[in-house]
């Protein structure tokens, strides 16, 4: 399984107006070689680096399996277009928060998992949570890493 950006590529700077610089929106995302048996798919962007520890960006859970992505710009929310639902970020709030970082260079890390089922989770689920949900349900994960410096 692979995730990927046609925006930036693998351990490269993510560019500007995917942060909290400029438009802050998501990039686009690929996926691709997602197993024929996945029930569903999870997305996971979170920084190591940040001061505070671990700064989750981005919770996105119940992906269709068959999902070849996600498009630049995904709306904030409780729900997507494609009836994926999106857990809360480190900033309590629902979809995609740019990187931020108040100094330094930072990894932010992109995961998708594919999952044996649909996970039994709400809207605003933390990180916490969505590991918990996955625990014992992985059949396959793929990673993707961008930095950002200000």
């Amino acid at each position: 399984m692979k995730i990927s950006s046609p925006a930036f590529q693998d351990q490269h700077p993510i560019p500007s107006a995917y942060t909290c610089d400029d438009a802050n929106i998501s990039p686009p995302l690929s996926f691709s070689d997602v197993p024929q048996n996945a029930a569903s798919l999870a997305l996971l962007m979170d920084d190591p680096d940040a001061p505070a520890g671990d700064w989750v960006h981005w919770i996105v859970f119940n992906l269709p399996p068959d999902a070849a992505g996600l498009p630049e710009d995904a709306p904030a929310g409780p729900q997507l277009p494609d009836g994926a639902t999106q857990g809360a970020n480190s900033w309590r709030r629902l979809g995609y928060g740019g990187p931020c970082p108040p100094s330094g260079l930072h990894r932010y890390f992109f995961k998708l998992y594919a999952l044996d089922a649909k996970l039994d989770l709400e809207p605003g689920a933390s990180k916490k949570q969505l590991l918990k949900a996955m625990q014992g349900r992985v059949l396959e994960e793929a990673s993707c890493m961008g930095t950002y410096q200000r």
